[in-house]
C-alpha cells in the first residue's frame, strides 16, 4: 500500500469510528429508535457487510471468531447504545476512547510491563481528566451515562486483547464474531421489549451505523493497519473523540464546554503520554 492510500485508509477509519458516535446519538436523539433495537440493528447489518466482505475476498469458509470475543462485542454495543441515550457525542468518544486505552494499558502492567516516569505522568494525567469530567457540576454529563460508556470501553478494551491473541485474517475474525453476537442481541431486544420504539429513519441510521462505519470500517481498519507502526496506531486514534465532538458540534448542535476541552486535553495527552513512553522503552 502507498503512502498515500495508507494515509487515506486511516483516515477514513477514524472517521468511520467517529461515526460510530455521532450516528448512535442522532438516532436516539432525533428518531424513535429505542437503544435496543438500535443495538440489534447495528450488530446484523454489521455482520451482514463483513459477512460479504470476507466472503468477496476470500471465500464463505473463511469466517472465524469465537464466543467469548462475541459475548465482549454485544457488551461494548449494549452499554455503547444505552449510553449515549444521555451522553452528547464528544463526552461519550471521549469516555469510550479513555476507557479503552486505560483498559489494555492496565492490562499491561498487570501482565508485567513496567512503566517509566513519563507513563505513570500520563496515567496520571488520564484519571485526572476523567475526574474533572464526571465530577458533579452544571456542565458535567450523566453519571449513569457516564458509568455505562465507561463500561463500554471496557468491553471494547477487552474485545481487543482477545483480538491480539486471535490467528488468521482479523475481518474474517471479526465477521464470525458479529455472527455469534446476534443471538445475544435479540435476547437484548426481548428483554427491553417494553421500551420498542422504532422508525424507519432510526432504522437507516442503524444500518449505516453497522454495516458502513462498523463493517466497512472495521475491514478498512485492518487493511491500513500492517502498515502502521504500534505507536502510530495507538496515537492516530486519539484524533476520534476530537473528530467526533466536531460532528457533535456540526450535525447536533453541541456545546464544546471548558469542562470537556480540559477533560480531553488531560485524557487525550495523558494517554498520549503513556504510548510514548512505552515506545521509548520498547
Amino acid at each position: 500500500m502507498t503512502r498515500m492510500r495508507l494515509a487515506a485508509a486511516t483516515v477514513l477509519t477514524m472517521i468511520a469510528f467517529a461515526g460510530n458516535s455521532l450516528l448512535c446519538r442522532i438516532a436516539l436523539k432525533q428518531t424513535h429508535i429505542d437503544a435496543a433495537t438500535f443495538t440489534t440493528i447495528r450488530i446484523v447489518s454489521g455482520a451482514i457487510a463483513l459477512w460479504l466482505i470476507v466472503r468477496l475476498r476470500n471465500g464463505a469458509n473463511s469466517i472465524s471468531g469465537n464466543w467469548s470475543s462475541a459475548t465482549a462485542l454485544v457488551a461494548y454495543a449494549a452499554c455503547f447504545s444505552l449510553a449515549y441515550i444521555s451522553l452528547s457525542a464528544a463526552a461519550g468518544a471521549l469516555l469510550l476512547f479513555g476507557a479503552v486505552q486505560v483498559t489494555m494499558i492496565g492490562y499491561g502492567i498487570w501482565s508485567g510491563e513496567r512503566l517509566r516516569v513519563l507513563g505513570v505522568t500520563g496515567i496520571g494525567c488520564a484519571f485526572a481528566g476523567l475526574i474533572v469530567l464526571v465530577l458533579p457540576g452544571v456542565t458535567a454529563p450523566s453519571l449513569g451515562g457516564s458509568a455505562l460508556m465507561i463500561a463500554a470501553g471496557i468491553a471494547w478494551g477487552i474485545y481487543s486483547l482477545q483480538g491480539k491473541t486471535s490467528v488468521g485474517d482479523p475481518t474474517a475474525t471479526t465477521a464470525g464474531n458479529f455472527m455469534r453476537a446476534i443471538p445475544f442481541t435479540i435476547v437484548f431486544s426481548l428483554c427491553g421489549l417494553h421500551w420498542l420504539s422504532i422508525d424507519s429513519a432510526g432504522v437507516y441510521y442503524a444500518i449505516a451505523s453497522g454495516a458502513i462505519t462498523s463493517g466497512i470500517g472495521y475491514a478498512i481498519w485492518y487493511t491500513a493497519l500492517p502498515g502502521l507502526q504500534a505507536t502510530q496506531a495507538a496515537v492516530v486514534q486519539l484524533s476520534v473523540p476530537i473528530i467526533a465532538a466536531a460532528g457533535g458540534i456540526l450535525f447536533l448542535g453541541e456545546q464544546m464546554t471548558m469542562r470537556l476541552i480540559v477533560a480531553s486535553v488531560a485524557i487525550l495527552g495523558g494517554i498520549a503520554l503513556v504510548i510514548v513512553g512505552r515506545n521509548r522503552s520498547a
